[in-house]
């Protein structure tokens, strides 16, 4: 698998990092991001998914340093971002400008988005407001933050899949409340006290990560476990579940559908991804003129699938290769 192998051999060590920085945004958020690779290359910028799953060194790893301009960034609450887990003043919209403001503080003209997951709907959102900044896209597991796909996930559907790991999920939450498990989850992780917050927050973590490839990875779920992750993930994604994400029914299709022109964009999916179905990415590539679709056979919805980490590579490569042709 050539495209796995090239992510196996870039190391976090062979990234020169020029700046770390907490950029002090709107909301009294302050946002970090990291600035690595080559200057003057093929300016990325890498989008984590969750919300609130946070960025980590091993996300350059899909790029070339000697190549590529690598900025990754933590979302508002999560990551090294401050203040952590904070729901005021976080949304969609926000994070959307907060791209913009680092993309202005590095004096980036232009650059290529990456993102998984959650991220993708982030990455679109950035695209619909910000059409002009943006060279390509490369989606992995398309999300959309449809009211279908959160129920799906988290009140009925995928339940049907995995009814043991359904079980732990639904514990924590009192069978008379389990009509609406976003909102009865969203108590317990706001609640008074740290114990509860922390015991809905595993559970919800963890459910997620169990659901997340073809066959459970225990070290993604001992990730996923771990308390400060935990709370971040469990906390910002049931706030914008609760909320639809800040976006209305199917918003995002449609605005990409009505534009005009269109970059480039590959769409990457585990043929088995049962967090964010194939279907969602379809409806992307359908209203997204020109853009291409990836199946990974034998995949699951998460990046450390070496399926996926493999076709990722290879699209990143490819679209280097076009912005160091029209360059």
């Amino acid at each position: 698998m050539p495209g796995f192998k090239k992510w196996s051999r870039r190391r976090p060590m062979d990234y020169r990092v020029r700046a770390k920085c907490l950029l002090p945004v709107a909301g009294g958020h302050k946002v970090f991001f990291e600035d690595s690779g080559n200057l003057n290359g093929v300016p990325f910028l890498f989008v984590h998914g969750g919300p609130g799953g946070g960025s980590s060194k091993n996300d350059r790893r899909y790029f070339d340093p000697r190549r590529d301009r690598i900025v990754r960034f933590d979302q508002r609450g999560c990551g090294l971002s401050v203040p952590y887990a904070k729901l005021d003043n976080n949304h969609i919209w926000a994070l959307v400008e907060d791209m913009e403001a680092i993309r202005k503080r590095l004096g980036i003209e232009k650059w290529i988005l990456f993102g998984g997951s959650w991220g993708t709907t982030l990455i679109k959102a950035y695209y619909v407001a910000h059409p002009e900044r943006v060279i390509s896209c490369i989606l992995r597991g398309d999300y959309c933050g449809s009211h279908d796909e959160i129920v799906w996930a988290y009140q009925s559907g995928l339940d049907r899949l995995y009814p043991e790991y359904w079980a732990d999920y639904v514990a924590p939450i009192p069978p008379d409340q389990r009509g609406d498990m976003v909102a009865a989850y969203y108590r317990l992780l706001t609640s008074k006290s740290k114990k509860v917050r922390l015991e809905a927050a595993k559970a919800w973590s963890i459910w997620e990560a169990r659901t997340s490839t073809l066959e459970v990875d225990p070290a993604l779920v001992a990730k996923f476990g771990a308390d400060d992750f935990a709370v971040a993930i469990a906390r910002i994604e049931c706030h914008y579940f609760l909320n639809d994400c800040f976006l209305g029914e199917g918003e995002l299709t449609q605005r990409i559908g009505s534009m005009s022109e269109h970059v480039p964009c590959t769409l990457v999916s585990g043929q088995y991804d049962m967090v964010t179905p194939n279907r969602m990415a379809y409806q992307t590539h359908k209203a997204w003129t020109g853009s291409q679709r990836i199946i990974v056979p034998k995949a699951g919805h998460s990046a450390t699938e070496p399926g996926i980490r493999g076709a990722l590579v290879e699209a990143v490569d490819e679209h280097a290769a076009i912005w160091l042709k029209r360059k």
